[in-house]
């Protein structure tokens, strides 16, 4: 990526750090984020926001997943505005697009968390082809009727709307733009093994809206949903980033202090080739998760390429990285005092969501065939 706006990403991960640091294990408070502009960074400024890019999204989504924070912003930011941004000009979507920015709407896209790579079809979130969604409209008289159901939503249980991509009988592809709380919707949490995260179930049931509450996506637009896709993922493979910096930074640290046999465990080659491999990995994930970013942000056609690079290889590389890093702090690093565990939860959980390393390396390979 281009060194241009180095001093600006720069600054804006030590606020981020600074402000994540304040909340410690706690949830991250949303009006805090709003009022240091995070939720209007990739917002058009017609809406109050900074008219960013991803780029400058994906420092903070890092430095979520290096204080391992509690917080919506990564499903808010990477989907659900990314939703909002893709679709035609309405009335609806300008209103949760200002709120948003405003700090008082947390929009997240229902995109199921556990579907994988796959040349298109019901159960695909990635693939050369277009993506089938997993919810259905059908026009009744005045009102639209919705049905289908997602499951392992990030966030799904803190949104205040809910944007449901779904397909209309006439093939026709929009969001449907859904409060909680309306007949018929039910979001149901599934427990998963980072306590970190919120992920849920999202089912409708011959859901009634009104015709406004669907929205189409922009014209022109090539597989838009196949895009929100690699959003989800890029987003992912940035919280791994994060967290396997902070573990290899705190490994370090730590074999510098802790003596064994009257000098600092650090100074053990085995110890060192550990370390080094740490960072070897850690660097590894960074530039392909970097070219990811400058694919996506540029429009690359091969950026969904990119992004499974990333995302298959950061994905494993955090698991690694966080449990040598509880290895090599030794008896302390089983402890629950010592956090690292909601590091190697944390990691394990990302290397599943959109997709495991398996599932992206497959769909590479295809490329090959």
């Amino acid at each position: 990526m281009s060194n241009d706006f180095a001093e600006f990403h720069d600054e804006l991960r030590t606020v981020a750090r600074e402000l994540l640091g304040k909340a410690g294990d706690t949830a991250v408070e949303w009006s805090a984020l709003a009022g240091a502009g995070w939720t209007g960074l990739e917002v058009p400024d017609e809406f109050d926001g900074t008219a960013a890019t991803f780029a400058e999204v994906a420092i903070l989504l890092e430095e979520i997943g290096r204080a391992t924070a509690r917080t919506p912003y990564p499903a808010v930011a990477a989907t659900g505005i990314g939703v909002l941004c893709s679709l035609e000009p309405t009335t609806r979507r300008d209103v949760v697009l200002c709120e948003t920015v405003a700090g008082t709407a947390r929009p997240v896209a229902v995109l199921a968390g556990n579907m994988v790579p796959a040349a298109g079809g019901e159960t695909a979130c990635a693939g050369t082809g277009d993506i089938v969604p997993t919810f259905e409209s059908v026009q009744t008289g005045e009102a639209i009727r919705l049905s289908g159901s997602a499951d392992f939503v990030p966030d799904a249980p803190s949104a205040t709307v809910l944007l449901i991509p779904a397909r209309a009988a006439d093939g026709a592809l929009g969001v449907a733009l859904v409060e909680p709380g309306t007949a018929g919707l039910q979001i149901t949490g599934q427990p998963v093994v980072d306590e970190t995260r919120s992920l849920g179930r999202v089912t409708a049931l011959d859901v009634a809206l009104a015709p406004q509450s669907f929205v189409p996506f922009t014209p022109g637009a090539v597989h838009p949903l196949r895009h929100l896709y690699d959003r989800a993922a890029l987003a992912v493979a940035c919280d791994s980033l994060g967290l396997a910096a902070a573990m290899l930074d705190a490994t370090v640290d730590y074999t510098r202090v802790r003596e064994q046999f009257g000098r600092p465990v650090g100074s053990f080659q085995a110890v060192k080739h550990a370390c080094a491999d740490m960072l070897v990995e850690s660097a590894i994930a960074r530039q392909l998760v970097t070219a990811a970013l400058t694919a996506m942000v540029t429009g690359a056609p091969d950026s969904s390429r990119s992004v499974s690079m990333a995302k298959s290889f950061t994905g494993e590389a955090a698991v690694r990285i966080a449990g040598d890093a509880m290895q090599l702090h030794g008896g302390i690093g089983y402890t629950w005092e010592s956090g690292i565990h909601r590091y190697l939860k944390r990691a394990t959980l990302n290397r599943s969501l959109y997709g495991s390393p398996a599932d992206h390396r497959r769909e590479l390979g295809a490329g090959y065939r």
